[in-house]
């Protein structure tokens, strides 16, 4: 058995320390992947409030897309649409 200091000196747990929590380690990855590093803590706040599906269909719409030059402002108009319709729908 391994002692409590040895698994602390590896630190297996959590490379990254900049994520504690679930929902940041997702606006990270949304951050890095849509190039928008500059508006990082948006992209963890949308991951904490946002409903992840949402999140999701917009991410792989970016991903799919060719010729955005923006690829944050692609995402932000695409979750906003998919809000719009997930209103519409419920209504």
């Amino acid at each position: 058995m391994k002692s409590l200091s040895d698994i602390i000196k590896t630190k297996e747990f959590n490379p990254d320390k900049r994520n504690s929590y679930e929902f940041q380690a997702y606006g990270n990855m949304l951050a890095e992947e849509l190039g928008d590093q500059k508006h990082r803590a948006l992209y963890i706040k949308l991951a904490k409030t946002e409903p992840r599906n949402l999140l999701e269909m917009a991410r792989v719409y970016v991903k799919s897309s060719e010729n955005a030059l923006t690829r944050g402002r692609l995402f932000m108009w695409k979750l906003t649409e998919l809000k719009k319709e997930l209103k519409q729908r419920s209504k």
